[in-house]
């Protein structure tokens, strides 16, 4: 009986997280889209277009705000407000400071998190282990290529490969 119990379970949570999903394929690059596109100034920093919804110039300065925190296994998940972040904390604090999340996930939480598919202005990918956001066309990450050899997260115009990565976005963006 036991096993049948579990056997129900897992099924329903593999149903959950795969059966309702948009999978990536090919790169993610730095997308210039005619007046709706992220710029990534020299400092590193981030400007979100005149034309952008509130949620989306708050959770750019929300970004902006951890390019000086390095990578910190577990961070931002005890603390809100901590002295560095991974993956899934630093997304999850964009979307917080955005007013799109309350508290915050684990990258595999981001499976469930908002609408599958890709966004029209902020797109998070996860695979097990690792979750990145794209707002305006520019890729925010903990990862990948990119950066000046700084850990934590960066604002990363480089391409990505995001095979195996399902597409979830806040609703409405």
């Amino acid at each position: 009986m036991k096993s049948v119990f579990l056997l129900l379970v897992a099924s329903l949570f593999l149903v959950s997280c795969g059966g309702d999903q948009k999978w990536a394929k090919g790169t993610v690059e730095h997308e210039k889209k005619f007046m709706r596109s992220v710029n990534l100034k020299k400092n590193g920093e981030a400007r979100a277009p005149l034309i952008a919804p509130k949620e989306v110039k708050l959770a750019v300065a929300a970004a902006n705000r951890l390019l000086d925190k390095p990578y910190k296994y577990g961070g931002g998940h005890a603390v809100l407000n901590d002295s560095g972040y991974d993956c899934s904390g630093a997304t999850s604090y964009v979307l917080r400071e955005a007013g799109l999340l309350q508290g915050q996930l684990t990258s595999n939480g981001f499976l469930n998190y908002g609408k599958k598919g890709k966004g029209k202005w902020i797109t998070i990918y996860v695979r097990n282990g690792h979750a990145f956001m794209v707002i305006g066309g520019l890729r925010f990450d903990t990862g990948g290529s990119g950066g000046n050899g700084e850990s934590g997260p960066r604002w990363k115009p480089q391409p990505r490969r995001v095979d195996g990565h399902a597409m979830r976005h806040p609703r409405g963006l």
